[in-house]
């Protein structure tokens, strides 16, 4: 049955012409048949990056192994997970010991603020900000006078995580043994139909094997 299709109106004085019914419909589709692949994709990506990272914290934790290949199902690697450290940084968590210390050692830099009914003291930014900078750059909760060169055990501060570990999945890059990269490999894999177990809800059907001529 021919689909019918509204006529398209005449492009009238200042108005560009409207665009073929058809067209539109079909670029619409196309958004919707790519936007609800992308949305199942992008669920079973979440789903096996979790279950990756958690094996790979266990790995890590049992033998410190820090790198893992990706290899497709005839052995070929097309990429591989490394284990990306965690760091750590100078916070202040006691206020008071902190503010205290910088009263004491560095009295220009700690605020008295007369308010009404009330006196707020305070370290300057400025200073709190390059003291735990120090810190940090050290790995301990000391800090150098620049002037008297006196080390000074900071109080209220510690290091502590500033970011987790993670892992990072990189592609092979081609080269001229294997011109192509891993993610090219991974999507001839893919149209070969050899990686369905992976995402079954939208692997190609894998081709029947031709019939003999004994069954022909």
């Amino acid at each position: 049955m021919t689909e019918q299709t509204e006529p398209q109106a005449e492009p009238t004085e200042g108005k560009p012409a409207a665009p073929d019914p058809v067209v539109v419909r079909d670029a619409v589709t196309r958004q919707a048949v790519l936007g609800a692949l992308l949305d199942e994709v992008k669920s079973a990506y979440k789903d096996a990056k979790t279950a990756a990272d958690d094996l790979l914290d266990k790995a890590y934790k049992a033998g410190g192994t820090t790198k893992f290949d990706a290899l497709l199902p005839d052995g070929t690697k097309v990429g591989s997970s490394s284990r990306q450290g965690g760091e750590r940084e100078a916070q202040v968590v006691d206020a008071e010991a902190f503010r205290a210390w910088v009263r004491d050692n560095y009295p220009t830099e700690h605020v008295v603020e007369f308010v009404p009914a009330q006196v707020v003291t305070a370290v300057r930014p400025g200073f709190a900000g390059k003291v735990l900078a120090e810190a940090t750059a050290a790995g301990t909760a000391k800090y150098v006078d620049p002037t008297t060169a006196e080390v000074h055990d900071v109080p209220g501060v510690e290091l502590k995580p500033s970011r987790a570990a993670s892992h990072r999945l990189t592609y092979t890059r081609g080269s001229k043994a294997q011109p192509a990269g891993g993610r090219e490999l991974v999507a001839v894999a893919w149209r070969a139909g050899v990686l369905v177990e992976h995402l079954p809800a939208l692997a190609p059907a894998v081709p029947a094997p031709a019939a003999t001529e004994a069954e022909q």
